[in-house]
């Protein structure tokens, strides 16, 4: 093909004057080498959700305590609010305070969501941020079942959707009932209600056969990528697709059989990594590895698609979430204070700005 077709088909060109796919240009295909940048907060207890204002700053929430802050991009951070969460930290438990997400018209109406574990459910709530401060909790949904270990909790917002992460409860065979809340990617209108296109009729049901995930996010093509837990034998980075089947409880990892179910891009040892959160920056997944105690890369597109590389391994210890701010740089944050076994940095838990 002549060059003016290669430009209509997607290829970029770049500094050398060479075309290359846009998807695989050299930025994304240069070996990643993420340095730190600043240290934004420390003295923090397990910081869980992030959720970045139209100035950069960033609402952050601590998964046990419900408190919620507004952590300046330059440093320094200040309590906003606190809401009423159930976490069962004693118990190694995982509920709380999880996922914060704006409303896609926030300068506008201010709206604020979290995802949150009571005595009775998980359920997705939202707030105002007005003078400085969050108001009452209003619930969006309610209903999705709770337990010590396995609640989700990751919130995004793409297309004016809301997308949220269940866990099992620890009741697998609930992550293969679509009707079930639980083990799924759910998808909600801004209000709570199931909107049009969804997979399954009248149900918030998005992708099923999950067993816990903790990390969303939309790349710039508009795919959705999930990390999740596995049990005993692998941890999962899913390309998620409507209607896809995952798995959980009948394979692990993939069965690579086709059999119905969708396969991994790529998998971990849970030793090695036990993924949480999730951004996609520079044509990579950037995930947060609690029992790996690092953060990994894993390429998404091009002849090296799905290498994994580990980066800042035992140097923080449990890396909790991983969000990408509007700057392009990633904020981390440790996870040395949840109640499992870790030797806890000075100033622990810290949120940390990191280049890519």
């Amino acid at each position: 093909m002549d060059r003016r077709t290669l430009l209509k088909a997607g290829f970029v060109t770049t500094a050398g004057g060479l075309l290359v796919p846009a998807t695989d240009s050299l930025t994304e295909s240069a070996e990643a080498r993420p340095r730190v940048a600043k240290v934004l907060a420390r003295n923090l207890s397990t910081p869980w959700g992030i959720a970045f204002l139209p100035s950069g700053d960033a609402l952050v929430g601590e998964r046990d305590s419900g408190r919620i802050f507004r952590v300046r991009k330059g440093g320094g951070r200040r309590q906003v609010g606190r809401i009423k969460v159930r976490s069962q930290k004693a118990d190694w438990g995982e509920g709380g305070l999880l996922g914060l997400a704006l409303h896609p018209n926030f300068r506008r109406n201010r709206l604020v969501y979290a995802y949150i574990s009571r005595a009775s459910d998980n359920r997705i709530v939202r707030m105002r941020y007005r003078n400085g401060s969050l108001t009452r909790p209003h619930p969006v949904l309610t209903g999705i079942p709770t337990s010590t270990h396995h609640n989700g909790g990751r919130l995004v917002f793409h297309g004016g959707l809301l997308y949220a992460s269940t866990g099992d409860a620890e009741s697998p065979a609930l992550a293969q009932r679509p009707g079930s809340l639980a083990g799924k990617i759910l998808r909600l209108t801004p209000d709570g209600d199931v909107p049009s296109g969804n997979p399954f009729r009248n149900s918030y049901t998005w992708s099923f056969g999950h067993r816990n995930i903790e990390g969303l996010a939309f790349d710039g093509r508009g795919r959705l990528w999930a990390s999740e837990f596995g049990d005993d034998r692998w941890d999962e980075l899913n390309r998620i697709v409507k209607g896809g089947n995952y798995g959980w409880p009948r394979s692990e990892g993939g069965d690579g059989r086709g059999r119905g179910t969708r396969d991994p891009l790529a998998r971990w040892r849970p030793a090695n990594c036990s993924p949480s959160g999730i951004a996609i920056a520079e044509g990579r997944a950037w995930l947060g590895g609690l029992r790996g105690h690092a953060l990994w890369s894993v390429k998404l597109n091009g002849p090296n698609r799905g290498r994994k590389v580990r980066h800042f391994h035992e140097r923080f210890g449990r890396i909790r979430t991983v969000q990408k701010a509007p700057d392009g740089t990633l904020w981390i944050t440790t996870s040395n204070r949840d109640g499992r076994p870790s030797d806890a940095h000075p100033n622990d838990d810290r949120i940390i700005r990191v280049r890519v």
